[in-house]
């Protein structure tokens, strides 16, 4: 893991190992959440990415497999380290199964943690140049469905996102309202309705207002071209 993507969220109720893991990792330069219930790691979850997460499969409140699937209907791409002392083969299967990416029996050995935890964040790493599509200081997250300028969120109804996808991802060409209407609306260009200009217009507001540079342009008589200066 590069960057400042290595913050690393604990989910772990047991104080001794909580507090091992969360000493080690530190050491090791990684940021940690440390979260001792199942409701306190969908809290995290929900409002921060990680690079890996790391789960027990026993916490008091949820069932960790519950936990993690719930993270993964609520959009959290993460890749789910599970540590459990369950460690027969239908177990590890099971956990596997419901969305883990790897699993390591207690007691374990930090150095194959850390070899584990270093793979897994590749993985990510991987992962979130794939799905985060960026233009300046846009963000456009395809998993999450949502975007964001200077890591400032930009609230946007589906419609208004699929036009911003399709604008960031033609960036630095210029695109038609024709071509925005049969992509984006999978419509026939009516050249009586101006959809696209009310929704562009919305979504130039969302986007542009109160920043340091515009990234959607009109193109007189032909479209719009959404690119960053430079």
């Amino acid at each position: 893991m590069t960057g400042g993507h290595r913050r690393i969220l604990v989910v772990e109720d047991d104080p001794e190992t909580a507090g091992q893991l969360v000493e080690e990792l530190t050491t090791s330069g990684y940021e940690v959440d440390l979260a001792a219930t199942g409701r306190e790691a969908l809290s995290h979850g929900a409002a921060r990415d990680y690079a890996v997460i790391t789960i027990d499969r026993m916490l008091p409140d949820i069932d960790g497999i519950t936990v993690m699937r719930q993270m993964r209907d609520d959009g959290v791409a993460s890749p789910f380290l599970i540590i459990s002392a369950l460690g027969e083969v239908d177990e590890r299967v099971r956990g596997l199964r419901a969305g883990g990416d790897d699993y390591l029996v207690k007691p374990f050995s930090f150095v194959e943690l850390l070899a584990r935890l270093e793979a897994l964040g590749r993985r990510s790493e991987t992962i979130a140049k794939e799905t985060i599509l960026r233009v300046g200081d846009l963000a456009v997250d395809l998993i999450a469905r949502n975007a964001s300028r200077r890591g400032r969120k930009i609230p946007l109804l589906p419609r208004e996102f699929q036009l911003l996808e399709y604008l960031v991802r033609n960036e630095g060409r210029v695109v038609s309202r024709a071509m925005l209407l049969q992509h984006v609306w999978d419509l026939h260009f009516d050249p009586s309705t101006n959809i696209i200009d009310v929704y562009v217009g919305r979504v130039r507001r969302k986007v542009d207002d109160a920043q340091a540079y515009p990234l959607i342009h009109t193109i007189r008589g032909i479209g719009y071209c959404l690119r960053a200066p430079g």
